[in-house]
């Protein structure tokens, strides 16, 4: 099998060396901790009396989950090796860091390495006196069925809810009301993606999944992980129209509702095509009576090189609408 090509040094450090390109590039958003270098901080956001949301979960997602750490968003992230949980101790470091003596919120998705280490590291808090909670992101519909919610993947609707919990903690508003906020952005965000192509992994340099030349798999996870229906490769609008009605099915919206939408490259595929999407998607909305508040369109939660691309709806309300547009400065991301 032929090696894929890839502008790294060492496989078995690209995560480390990525890192210390970002802290370059962005200084005045984030900065490493010495003693815990898996630990990136935000420069600005984390204060006395505000709740700290701490992000997390495996490299190879970017700019997911790290390039949403700076004010207004995440005060911290723990880094994981490339599609791999983050121990417990760098989420334990990152969170130390920006406590600010109102509690810690743990976001990330529902993911098992990342549950078991998260809950750790929660614990570990609690042993230092520091209230900690943990909410899962759960967005990928395909990924089991309604009633299961709970069993669901989180995947690129994290942008939505990361920001929404981000102003809540931003706002000052305590614990107990940013993880109310963060259940309730969760409970209505809905995303649903298409694999064209596999994505490989830096020490391997190896396709992480077969998927043949001319083949689509729609609801494919951002690890590779089976979809619910594999076929030839259709056309951009039925792509969309069958990602979208899977959406819309559950959501529920009546007409005149508003919603946010994220058309999200999963590495590879350009501006071009996701644009090409999010025209059908603007078609269908209007033709539903749904308002669009805003629209990101572009590489938001991504994994490797993988071609293809999901659609993210969030179903609005005054209180997710107010939180979207609450202003946020991140290395990767900007709102305001």
């Amino acid at each position: 099998m032929t090696e894929t090509q890839k502008l790294i040094n060492d496989g078995n450090r690209a995560v480390d060396e990525m890192l210390a390109g970002i802290a370059a590039a962005h200084p005045h958003h984030v900065a490493r901790l010495d003693h815990a270098p898996r630990a990136i901080i935000a420069r600005h956001g984390p204060r006395p009396g505000k709740v700290a949301i701490v992000v997390g979960g495996g490299s190879g997602h970017e700019p997911t989950f790290l390039g949403y750490v700076g004010k207004g968003l995440a005060d911290a992230c723990a880094v994981g090796n490339v599609f791999a949980s983050p121990p417990p101790q760098p989420a334990v470091d990152a969170a130390m860091a920006v406590h600010g003596g109102a509690g810690v919120l743990f976001l990330y998705g529902n993911y098992a390495g990342d549950v078991m280490n998260f809950d750790m590291a929660s614990e570990l808090l609690e042993m230092e006196g520091i209230e900690a909670r943990t909410v899962l992101t759960t967005d990928d519909v395909a990924s089991a069925p309604a009633g299961e919610r709970d069993k669901r993947r989180g995947v690129a609707g994290n942008v939505f809810i990361f920001k929404a919990a981000g102003a809540a903690a931003d706002l000052m508003m305590p614990l107990d009301e940013v993880v109310r906020v963060a259940h309730h952005a969760n409970a209505r965000t809905y995303t649903m993606g298409v694999a064209l192509s596999a994505c490989s992994l830096p020490q391997t340099r190896r396709p992480n999944f077969d998927l043949p030349a001319g083949q689509m798999e729609i609801g494919m996870g951002i690890h590779g992980e089976p979809g619910v229906r594999r076929g030839p490769l259709l056309p951009a609008n039925a792509v969309a129209d069958e990602m979208l009605d899977a959406i819309l099915a559950e959501m529920k919206a009546d007409p005149g509702d508003e919603v946010a939408v994220l058309v999200n490259s999963l590495g590879a595929t350009p501006l071009m095509e996701l644009y090409i999407l999010n025209a059908r998607v603007a078609e269908r909305l209007a033709a539903a009576g749904l308002k669009v508040h805003v629209t990101l369109v572009g590489p938001y939660c991504t994994s490797l090189e993988m071609a293809g691309a999901s659609i993210t709806l969030m179903h609005l309300d005054d209180e997710l609408k107010r939180l979207l547009d609450h202003p946020c400065d991140c290395a990767m991301f900007r709102a305001g």
